[in-house]
């Protein structure tokens, strides 16, 4: 990071960041092409979660190329000042890399819907039919890189 004085380097908040933020962006890469997409996630055990739908581009693209680069934010906030190039942005960022997995077995599929749920209700078990498990599809990024960036607090 070229500015290490806004990196985040406790881990605790960068898992604060990702806990408070509602929206994590994803990105895909088919023949050197990115494809971003905002989703609902769930975060736990340096693992990110996802449900789709089970046709779609992105899910085309994981098929072939599972590895992946997200972001999150939170308190983002424009800070104005009277010179335009002095205004800038308030925020906690956090960007990670990892390899995204397709969930198959139930307990494991109703475990991670369990984790995105958790995150956005106040219940943490959900009771899922065996016809809503069929066509959501589940996916696991485990992360191999994350780093944290705050700017202005």
């Amino acid at each position: 990071m070229r500015r290490s004085d806004k990196e985040i380097k406790n881990s605790e908040k960068i898992k604060w960041v990702l806990q408070e933020a509602k929206i994590l962006r994803i990105s895909f890469s088919e023949n050197n092409q990115p494809y971003l997409v905002p989703m609902n996630f769930g975060y736990r055990d340096k693992c990110i979660y996802l449900h789709s739908a089970p046709a779609g581009k992105k899910i085309d693209i994981l098929q072939k190329n599972n590895r992946v680069c997200f972001e999150a934010d939170i308190q983002t906030e424009f800070v104005e000042d009277s010179k335009p190039c002095n205004s800038g942005m308030r925020y906690y960022s956090v960007i990670g890399f990892g390899r995204a997995h397709f969930l198959e077995e139930v307990k494991d599929k109703k475990d991670a819907l369990n984790v995105i749920m958790k995150k956005y209700t106040s219940q943490s078990s959900f009771e899922y039919s065996q016809a809503d498990l069929e066509r959501v599809t589940v996916i696991k990024v485990e992360i191999d890189q994350l780093t944290g960036k705050k700017s202005g607090y």
